[in-house]
């Protein structure tokens, strides 16, 4: 042994040996995030978000709707609650996609560190910004009149299936962004889809008001289905009847994104 290697052998003598630990490095991680979004005003945009969302889509429509005899403030929140949970899905994709492109996953992959720990922290530092936001949202939709009429049964499962939602999406968002590299271009790509669903779904307007033509997409697509659910939750409770097509598509979605996620995350470019 040189003397140099027996100096740095008596220098590091007292340390511990290392042991890595996957759940202390995801709450470490996941902490970082959290810590960013807090300092760097994120978690501000969460909670204003949601006001613009129901400032823009509820009074607009208010008083046409009134005329039909619908209460409004009831009817739209739930696309009010599902464009504040893709809010959360672009967060995401951005997140992934600034790590990818800094290099920071690469880093990570030549360290200790759990194969699935960087893809959690970002996914639970998601739901701490869809957490945030979705109570933002029944804040503001309170003061417009929405209430959880159902009772508080329904009203829990209305924020659970709510952050399900963002969740899953997340999920999806967060594969593309570890892809693509590219913030600014994955935020391109993911309005486009996001505006096309939501604009062509029965969050807005009954199915009624879109042309016959167009209707059988209108009332099939995902985001109609998710509205419908969460609608019934806030106004008389959901049935199976109702609920089973949008959980359809919410395991479907998750059986789909979550490989595409993992894979993206844990390949080495």
């Amino acid at each position: 042994m040189t003397a140099a290697a027996a100096d740095a052998a008596d220098l590091f003598a007292g340390v511990p040996p290392a042991r890595p630990n996957s759940l202390a490095q995801w709450r470490a991680l996941t902490g970082r995030i959290v810590w960013v979004m807090a300092t760097k005003g994120e978690l501000v945009v969460a909670v204003i978000v949601p006001l613009v969302f129901t400032l823009g889509f509820y009074l607009p429509l208010k008083y046409v709707m009134q005329f039909q005899g619908i209460n409004y403030a009831q009817f739209v929140m739930p696309i009010i609650v599902l464009q504040t949970m893709s809010f959360t899905m672009m967060s995401n994709a951005q997140l992934a996609a600034f790590e990818a492109m800094t290099g920071l996953n690469t880093r990570m992959q030549t360290m200790p560190i759990g194969t699935m720990v960087p893809l959690l922290s970002r996914m639970s530092a998601g739901f701490v910004r869809s957490v945030v936001s979705l109570i933002a949202a029944l804040g503001w939709g309170h003061m417009i009149g929405f209430r959880f009429v159902a009772g508080w049964g329904q009203a829990v499962l209305f924020c659970v299936f709510s952050l399900a939602v963002g969740t899953v999406l997340a999920i999806g968002a967060d594969g593309l962004g570890s892809l693509t590299k590219s913030p600014e271009s994955l935020t391109q790509a993911l309005t486009l889809p996001t505006l096309i669903f939501g604009m062509l779904s029965c969050g807005f307007v009954p199915e009624a008001g879109f042309p016959v033509w167009v209707r059988p997409f209108v009332r099939n697509q995902p985001i109609s289905q998710f509205s419908f659910a969460l609608r019934d939750m806030a106004q008389h409770g959901v049935s199976w009847h109702v609920l089973w097509v949008p959980l359809v598509w919410l395991i479907g979605a998750a059986v789909v994104f979550t490989p595409f996620a993992v894979w993206a995350s844990v390949r080495r470019a």
